[in-house]
């Protein structure tokens, strides 16, 4: 008979603690009722409704479209960041770079909407798509940088020194050596700033204007006017999105280990 051990059951406690909210907010998105308050019967028709608020669709499109286009860019800069912190030269210098990114990340959301807000107003740069756009690579390019530097310290430095060796430029040391080797960071970083961004509501709050607005957004002033199920039915379907984003995730950053475990499978085939 297996030892009762409390880490497990801490593990259940605090599964059930995330998830049972979130199984309550899924069951009743199918309640024939309008509120959270009693079950009514199975029903379809919040989903329904979902589907039929063409405004409702269009911004969940809009957030959509924003997340995508503001973490391929962070992606992209952050990356370059990261190389750049990594070949300063001094220590000093990169832990010096490395605090001041990791401040961003610590820092409250509401002083960074602030901000953001002041520098904008002062600029007097109107709000909407581009200042939302900008706030969220500003905030996710740090993400990034954390997601691939540990990659970069991580990788074998012979490596480069081999490729040089052999006339490698740099271009193509960075092309087919250091890319290839630090793309699972980056693709953690994507998909960690994509997930920042579509959920961020603090950010977004300050410096969205009248003609544009985020699913997260809209769901707090919607909900300021009293909770609907089409939100539950609307958080359903965004719960399935982030699983199917969880799950396209593993797919990729396990897809290259498959075939050097059916090389090493080949070997030990050949040399029992």
């Amino acid at each position: 008979m297996s030892k009762f051990k409390w880490s497990h059951l801490y593990l259940w406690v605090v599964f059930a603690l995330l998830y049972l909210p979130i199984g309550f907010l899924i069951v009743y998105s199918f309640n024939s009722g309008n509120v959270m308050q009693g079950w009514q019967g199975f029903s379809w028709s919040h989903y329904q409704e979902l589907f039929g608020d063409a405004h409702l669709l269009e911004i969940v499109l809009d957030t959509l479209v924003l997340a995508l286009l503001s973490s391929t860019l962070a992606t992209a800069i952050g990356t370059m960041g990261a190389l750049w912190i990594d070949r300063q030269p001094r220590e000093l210098t990169k832990n010096v770079l490395l605090s001041l990114n990791n401040i961003l990340l610590v820092s409250p959301d509401v002083i960074i909407g602030a901000s953001f807000l002041i520098l904008f107003t002062a600029l007097g740069f109107s709000l909407g798509f581009v200042s939302v756009l900008l706030a969220h690579i500003a905030f996710s390019i740090p993400i990034v940088v954390l997601m691939v530097l540990p990659r970069l310290r991580e990788m074998n430095q012979s490596l480069i020194a081999a490729a040089r060796d052999l006339g490698a430029n740099s271009w193509q040391v960075l092309s087919q050596i250091v890319l290839p080797v630090i793309f699972p960071g980056i693709l953690a970083g994507f998909f960690m700033a994509f997930t920042y961004s579509l959920d961020d509501f603090a950010v977004t709050f300050f410096v969205t204007g009248n003609g544009f607005t985020t699913l997260s957004v809209e769901i707090y002033s919607r909900a300021r006017q009293g909770v609907s199920l089409e939100i539950n039915a609307l958080s359903t379907m965004m719960f399935l999105v982030s699983l199917l984003l969880v799950l396209c995730y593993y797919l990729i950053a396990l897809r290259p280990k498959k075939p050097a475990a059916a090389r090493r499978r080949r070997q030990r085939e050949v040399n029992p």
